[in-house]
This record gives C-alpha cells, sequence and structure tokens, in this order.
C-alpha cells in the first residue's frame, strides 16, 4: 500500500522516454529521469521529453496522467545545466535542442508562416524560449521555399515586385557565385 512504483530507464537503445511513459502508463507512480537525459553510457530518460509528452497528452492517451512540474522553467533549466556541466544540448535534441524549432524546408516554412501548428505541437515559449510575435522559426537555407524568402525581404523592409522577387529567388537558389 505504501510502496511506489518507479521507472528508472537508461537510453541504450534510444528508447527510456518511451519506456519510462509505458512504466506510468501501467501504473509507475515516480518517473527518474535528467535534465538533457544526462547519465551514464547513453544517459537516462530525459525530464524534458517525459514532462512534455505528458503535459501534451498524458490526460487524453496516458489514462489521465499529469505532473506537477511548470513546463515553463524547461529551457533555462537545461541551458543552465548544460552550462555547469559543460555538456552541449545536440542541435536536434527533441524539445530543447537549438533545431527543436527550426524550420529551413519550404514546405515546413509555408506551414509556419500560415498556422504555427502546423508543425509545432507545442510553441517555444511554453517552455521559457522566447519568440518574437513575427519569429516563425523559419531559417533561410537550400531547402527554402517562395513565401518564407518573400516573407523574410517584406521583413527586412524590402518591397520587391513578383519579378524581382523571382530573380532574387532564382539568385538564391543557386548560391554564391563561385571566386575564382
Amino acid at each position: 500500500d505504501s510502496v511506489i512504483i518507479s521507472t528508472h530507464c537508461q537510453n541504450d537503445l534510444g528508447l527510456s522516454t518511451a519506456n519510462s511513459l509505458a512504466g506510468a502508463i501501467a501504473g509507475a507512480r515516480q518517473i527518474e529521469c535528467t535534465i538533457n537525459g544526462i547519465g551514464e553510457r547513453a544517459g537516462n530518460a530525459s525530464l524534458e521529453e517525459v514532462v512534455m509528452a505528458i503535459a501534451l497528452k498524458g490526460n487524453q492517451q496516458m489514462g489521465g496522467l499529469w505532473t506537477g512540474i511548470r513546463p515553463v522553467h524547461i529551457y533555462p533549466t537545461s541551458r543552465m545545466v548544460s552550462d555547469y556541466s559543460g555538456m552541449i544540448v545536440q542541435p536536434h535534441k527533441a524539445i530543447v535542442g537549438a533545431n527543436a524549432f527550426a524550420h529551413e524546408s519550404g514546405i515546413h516554412q509555408d506551414g509556419m508562416l500560415k498556422n504555427r501548428e502546423t508543425y509545432e505541437i507545442m510553441s517555444p515559449e511554453t517552455i521559457g524560449l522566447a519568440r518574437s510575435p513575427d519569429d516563425a522559426g523559419i531559417v533561410m537555407g537550400k531547402h527554402s521555399g517562395r513565401n518564407a524568402l518573400t516573407t523574410r525581404l517584406t521583413q527586412l523592409g524590402f518591397d520587391l515586385s513578383p519579378q524581382e522577387v523571382n530573380d532574387v529567388f532564382r539568385r538564391f537558389k543557386v548560391g554564391p557565385m563561385p571566386f575564382y
């Protein structure tokens, strides 16, 4: 009656978050996890992944699971742990990685410009990462589309005709001219 069942999952196969959540769904009431998944060997279940999975899906898809954690503290805490430990967060890390809210693909950029919920299940503000209202996480690169380029040019104060945009877009896609 007074025993609390807990999960403590290693991430050797990249399944620690999934296994921790499965344990909680099956009745465990404590999940042992760490900020940024730091731990021995391949690490432990990542607190930010566990918390956000439960925050976003716990009520409807996990039998009413919830935590007492306020997600708005996740990003600043992740940065603090990274700074103090010297362990850099990989850019593609779920929830807190530098690329978690970045969009370079043209179709993603177009979707983000039309409705941010298209490609983001949560907003960066949810985890304490500030983003300006006109910032849709657009990263200009070789996969960017015409709509993103036009939007960025407008944000920079350029008022170009459709033909001028086509010319800029063509040159943008080709990339810089080689220097000999």
